[in-house]
C-alpha cells in the first residue's frame, strides 16, 4: 500500500510540472479589488501549495476532533 501511495505521488507530481512547464506566459488575475499581472506558473504554484495548506490543516482538524 505504501508503495502504491508513492507510485500515486509521482505521478502527480509529474502531471503537476507538465502543466506548470506548458504555462509559463503571463496572466491577469482579478481578486476583489486587486488586479495584476503574473506569470501563470506562478499562479498555478501558489494555487497548488494553498490547497495542500489548506488540505492538511483540514486533516490536523479532523483529526483533532476525534481524540478523547
Amino acid at each position: 500500500m505504501k508503495t502504491m501511495k508513492l507510485i500515486l505521488l509521482l505521478v502527480l507530481v509529474i502531471a503537476l510540472s507538465a502543466i506548470v512547464l506548458q504555462n509559463r506566459v503571463a496572466v491577469q488575475v482579478h481578486f476583489l479589488w486587486l488586479t495584476g499581472e503574473l506569470p501563470a506558473i506562478l499562479l498555478l504554484f501558489l494555487t497548488t501549495a494553498g490547497g495542500l495548506i489548506l488540505g492538511l490543516l483540514l486533516s490536523l482538524l479532523i483529526r483533532g476532533s476525534r481524540k478523547p
